[in-house]
């Protein structure tokens, strides 16, 4: 999932430009600051965001209190874009895990660009297809494979979308990602710096070693990654550079 160089949404990158024009006018830039909750379940949303750097975890909460991770969102896509469907409080979380910044347009103003354009329908329909992916082979990967396998597939999952091997993680993030104690993350991070996948843990940084954490990752990170990208291939126009005023 690679850009050319410039800041740039995949989806609103590759649209035709009148069909950009229809959102342009209402598009601010803004920071995604690490830790940030852009969309809480329960809530009306607001906003759609779209991501140019960093990386969101959507969250399910539980009604104990436990979390889990059950998609990741970087540039490829967008949060907030159910809410095209209709007014209805968000059903899940989103967290922003590795800072960035992304474009912002009201939700309203976005409805009322998607019921007028067809290229900008069509862009949702193929975000909602590659997070259909996402939570269905994730749902799998939850049930069905060990703990250390499924945190080496969110360690490769948020480097995908960071494009660095430092990723701005701490072990509780990695324990609502994972929905498991922070000690059992503890336990995996000794394994896994044992192994040579982790390189260092310091500061709230975790630098990771890809190909080794590939090697301890289960199949459902290359499965997402590369059916996500055949999706995007098959549907969207190679991306270009976009580059908005800062408001």
């Amino acid at each position: 999932m690679t850009l050319p160089s410039g800041i740039g949404n995949r989806l609103l990158a590759a649209l035709p430009p009148a069909d950009l024009d229809l959102l342009a006018p209402e598009l601010e830039i803004v920071a995604l600051d690490r830790d940030a909750v852009v969309s809480r379940a329960g809530d009306q949303t607001e906003h759609v965001l779209f991501p140019h750097s960093g990386a969101i975890s959507v969250m399910i909460d539980m009604a104990n209190g436990q979390t889990v991770a059950s998609a990741a969102i970087g540039r490829e896509g967008a949060v907030g874009t159910l809410s095209v469907l209709g007014p209805s409080p968000a059903a899940v979380t989103a967290i922003v895990r590795a800072a960035g910044t992304a474009s912002r347009i009201p939700a309203s103003r976005f409805h009322a660009a998607f019921n007028q354009s067809p290229a900008i329908r069509h862009a949702i329909q193929i975000h909602f297809k590659a997070m259909v992916i996402q939570f269905q082979v994730g749902g799998a990967c939850n049930a069905l494979h060990p703990v250390q396998a499924r945190m080496a597939r969110w360690l490769l999952h948020l480097r995908d979308r960071v494009d660095h091997d430092v990723l701005p993680l701490t072990q509780e993030a990695l324990s609502q990602i994972l929905g498991v104690r922070r000690t059992t993350v503890t336990l995996l991070m000794r394994n896994l710096r044992a192994s040579g996948a982790i390189k260092s843990e310091r500061r709230c940084e975790i630098e990771i070693d890809p190909s080794r954490l590939a090697a301890v990752a289960c199949e459902c990170r290359e499965t997402m990654r590369s059916e996500v990208e055949e999706i995007f291939s098959r549907n969207v126009a190679p991306p270009r550079a976009l580059v908005l005023p800062t408001q």
